[in-house]
């Protein structure tokens, strides 16, 4: 009974510092602009299956794909587990799950499986960030804290399936010294209890009880830790698969209000029509945290700062400041600095600073060829373009701020009806000297 009343306390404070963060999230979200409407859930559903579930994206690096992949599927395998020592903890039952009988004991093999893959995994995944020069690690967006934040979740990660490892030798053995049945089925960890002399039958419940609540309290201060991390993608990416982006990547979104105005001016009827004077100015592009959407703000949080995007970025590669990954951590610290402050006075609030040019400068904006490599390669379909033009948008028709040759065919298109600079009675003079048969 002890037993339960802690548990149900420590469940209690998780819950409750967990439900904390999440609404301050959410209340953030609050303050963004709509993006497209979510729909087309079949092929949402296909889509999730294949990139999340399914890894396909991480597999492009054959290697550390494969590993990351193991990672991920032993997470979901072994939360079934974790489910299970909620309900025990909770009851007082030992082992809840049973009923289901051959279906418990693969889930039961798998995760113990599965432990020991994803400890390997994690291991090299520290070997990587501690040892060797990755470059794509690397960035001015990367601080001090960035890394170590990976090396403590990740060591966080290992102890979780140590203490799995431990809690079920310790399980093994008691049961074996005391003549009761073994529930589930071990394959790993039966074959590490040779590794420990018998010895009383206490000494290994002791082991097993230590190693339970080990496990169970790093995954509450774990799920609490990773909002605050790079590592929220453990909860955000798979939904944000789900909510991807399915046009083209080469589609870009038109702003609705423009798109409007310019129907209005094609059309005969309105064309000379007086502006309605009724609806609201609404800021063109984006400028701050708020003035992204609510899509571009869930790809900031779900960045798992691979630096996949970066690195094949051909801005970056040829020696330009753009990097793709940071301007996504941008807007999250820009929203994580701006958020609290608009919460407690509003959406207005001006603190003098913004996304554009504290966070984000114009040379990054314009470095960017919009080719989409990052969109393409990201693990989890974030798509960067999005935000960089509509920051673009922002410069260009808010400030009149573009570089000196864009300026020029802005002037062009206004002055000639065309992107060049000859007039539309010149335009043709270039075939005015060749033979060409009309028919």
């Amino acid at each position: 009974m002890t037993k339960q009343i802690v548990f149900s306390i420590a469940l209690l404070i998780t819950i409750g510092v967990f439900s904390y963060t999440i609404n301050r999230i959410v209340s953030f979200f609050k303050f963004t602009r709509p993006a497209f409407p979510v729909k087309d859930f079949g092929k949402r559903i296909n889509v999730m299956l294949s990139v999340a579930f399914g890894q396909t994206k991480i597999f492009r690096k054959p290697i550390i794909g494969f590993f990351h992949a193991l990672v991920f599927w032993g997470f979901c395998v072994i939360i079934l587990g974790s489910l299970e020592m909620v309900i025990d903890g909770l009851t007082g039952t030992d082992r809840a799950l049973q009923f289901l009988g051959p279906v418990y004991n693969i889930v039961i093999a798998s995760g113990d499986i599965f432990a020991l893959l994803v400890a390997i995994a994690i291991v090299i995944f520290l070997s990587r960030r501690l040892f060797f020069h990755i470059k794509r690690f690397e960035g001015i967006e990367m601080k001090k804290i960035s890394h170590i934040d990976a090396n403590i979740a990740l060591s966080i990660i290992l102890l979780l399936m140590i203490s799995l490892l431990t809690m079920n030798i310790g399980y093994i053995e008691y049961k074996s010294l005391m003549g009761e049945e073994i529930i589930g089925l071990y394959p790993i960890s039966t074959l590490f209890t040779g590794l420990f002399t018998s010895g009383p039958a206490e000494s290994f419940w002791l082991m097993y009880e230590a190693s339970w609540w080990t496990h169970i309290l790093l995954i509450f201060v774990f799920a609490n830790i990773l909002p605050y991390s790079k590592h929220f993608h453990v909860f955000m990416s798979v939904p944000n698969v789900f909510l991807s982006r399915l046009d083209p990547l080469g589609k870009l979104p038109n702003m609705g209000s423009i798109t409007r105005e310019v129907k209005l001016m094609l059309n005969p009827d309105t064309a000379f029509a007086a502006a309605a004077t009724d609806v609201p100015v609404e800021r063109f592009g984006v400028k701050d945290a708020e003035d992204a959407s609510w899509k571009n703000y869930f790809d900031s949080l779900s960045c798992t700062q691979c630096g996949r995007c970066t690195s094949v970025c051909p801005a970056n590669i040829t020696g330009k400041k753009l990097s793709p990954r940071k301007i996504m951590m941008d807007l999250r610290a820009r929203m994580k600095e701006k958020g609290p402050l608009m919460v407690k006075n509003g959406r207005d609030f001006n603190d003098n600073r913004s996304l554009l040019r504290d966070y984000i400068s114009e040379e990054e904006l314009w470095a960017c060829t919009t080719c989409n490599a990052c969109a393409k390669e990201c693990p989890i379909n974030i798509n960067h373009p999005t935000l960089i033009i509509d920051m673009r948008r922002y410069l260009v028709m808010e400030e009149a701020s573009a570089p000196g040759e864009l300026k020029a065919v802005f002037n062009n298109i206004e002055n000639n009806g065309a992107p060049w600079q000859y007039s539309a009675e010149d335009r043709l003079l270039w075939a005015k000297d060749l033979e060409i048969n009309v028919h």
